[in-house]
């Protein structure tokens, strides 16, 4: 029983479909170690054992009739908590949202039930997805597998954690600067930020919408492929999204770019060297491998932080406590009232980002910061579409620095930025982009991210199975 949790979703949905294993034996499995590990590890905020097991018999019945069964029936699986599914709590790791119950399931959870995939429970997040380490929880910190004194990243630390803990077979991630992709590079595991419009976005609380896109992360580069297959395509509840024709990479050889401008100052040498060591593998497997340059690059941080604070800053205005969420009780009139809710319900990520795009979107500094930042956007896109017209995907480090301590980075926001300076450059322009574990420093996973033109997908999961058979 205990090899089950090392199972990938490919391996199992030939062992279900056989019957060899039942989807209520697995599912227990999962509950099982979860029960052993997440106290220590705090992966799951919630866990609805009941509603579970009721799933796994159902997906088993579905299983022995042979009808209607995908290669996800009966695999269990996490839910970031920025994802609805209906009768649960949806907290966005927010005291704001802590009794929230969910009226609806996501798009993408109706899909996965459609498919007959197990919900054991949602996953810990950094409040509102606002952080780079899970730290920003107001639940408590999600501990990294490979070294607990250690954070998993963020925003998506909980999903990345468990699947890498063999808590989940798989979990639903949200990224909007990295919060897939730099989780999935820290645990060691796969994750996939898709093409801004891939997947609907109906169901998730926002954080930043021209930014914000659902993902998998999983065990392994095919798993992810199964999974974004099951939860992308157009919906009706998203205007952004669009109907997916995805295409076979037509070219034999992969042709790789490296931009010159992903390893300069900033960048750990232990990371560097695992990064470059990788690249070189892959071109002696046969890729071609291409010096590139993203010369707008440098601006990116800066023109996604303006963004994303002036989109949160908006979206964030509904959580008054008056419709839903925290209400205080010490306040006299309703200025107080307001003042009270939010003070008491945000956390201090949340407050700094609220106050920060409010400024931005001000009078008199709308045009000098957000409209700037938008003009910057379009002209990193501008590189992409350059560079892309010579390579397949762009090939780089997830992060400039491994897994760093809990509590290292948290008094000094800035630094907690930086993170973030490899991922954003997908969320401003919209392209996808693909974490796969590259190797390690010591026993801290480091991650290789790919990133190819949009819905391109078929494209990076190619090249990340090129990178998994240089390490399998």
């Amino acid at each position: 029983m205990a090899d089950i949790l090392s199972y990938t979703i490919e391996e199992l949905s030939q062992k279900l479909a056989k019957q060899e294993i039942s989807s209520l034996e697995l599912t227990k499995a999962y509950l099982d170690s979860i029960k052993k590990q997440d106290k220590n590890i705090h992966a799951f905020l919630s866990v609805d054992e009941a509603l579970a097991l009721a799933d796994a018999k159902k997906a088993d019945t579905l299983l022995k009739d042979a009808k209607n069964i995908t290669k996800l029936t009966g695999i269990p699986y996490g839910v970031k908590d920025a994802i609805l599914v209906e009768g649960m709590v949806c907290s966005a790791g927010s005291k704001m949202l802590k009794d929230y119950i969910a009226p609806y399931d996501a798009t993408v959870i109706i899909k996965l039930k459609k498919a007959g995939a197990v919900i054991l429970g949602k996953t810990n997040m950094d409040e509102f997805g606002m952080g780079a380490s899970t730290e920003n929880s107001a639940f408590g910190v999600t501990k990294n597998p490979h070294d607990v004194t250690r954070v998993p990243g963020g925003s998506s630390g909980g999903s990345s954690a468990a699947v890498s803990a063999h808590e989940s077979v798989f979990a639903l991630g949200e990224d909007t600067g990295g919060s897939i992709r730099l989780p999935a590079s820290f645990c060691g595991v796969v994750g996939l930020k898709p093409t801004y419009g891939a997947v609907s976005r109906y169901g998730i609380i926002a954080f930043a919408s021209s930014l914000d896109q659902v993902g998998p992360i999983t065990k392994t580069v095919d798993d992810c492929k199964i999974v974004f297959q099951a939860i992308s395509g157009q919906d009706p509840m998203d205007s952004t999204t669009v109907e997916l024709k995805l295409k076979k990479p037509e070219r034999k050889k992969l042709r790789i770019g490296v931009p010159k401008e992903f390893f300069t100052k900033g960048l750990d040498k232990d990371v560097e060297k695992v990064i470059k060591d990788t690249i070189g593998k892959l071109g002696n497997k046969g890729a071609i491998i291409k010096e590139v340059s993203l010369p707008n690059l440098q601006y990116g941080l800066a023109a996604y932080y303006i963004i994303n604070m002036s989109e949160a800053s908006a979206n964030l205005a509904r959580y008054d406590g008056i419709r839903y969420g925290h209400r205080g009780k010490k306040a006299k009139n309703l200025r107080e009232m307001y003042e009270e809710n939010r003070g008491e319900g945000f956390g201090e990520e949340v407050k700094r980002r609220i106050m920060l795009g409010t400024y931005a979107l001000s009078a008199g500094y709308y045009d000098a910061y957000y409209l700037q930042a938008q003009k910057m956007r379009t002209l990193l896109l501008s590189d992409f579409e350059k560079v892309f017209k010579d390579v397949d995907v762009v090939a780089g480090p997830v992060s400039p620095v491994l897994p760093f301590k809990i509590g290292e980075r948290i008094g000094d926001p800035m630094s907690m930025y930086l993170v973030d300076a490899y991922t954003v450059p997908a969320n401003l322009t919209g392209l996808p982009a693909l974490s796969v574990p590259a190797g390690k420093v010591g026993k801290l996973p480091v991650g290789m991210q790919f990133i190819s033109g949009k819905f391109e997908e078929p494209t990076l999961f190619a090249a990340g199975k090129m990178l998994e058979k240089i390490y399998v």
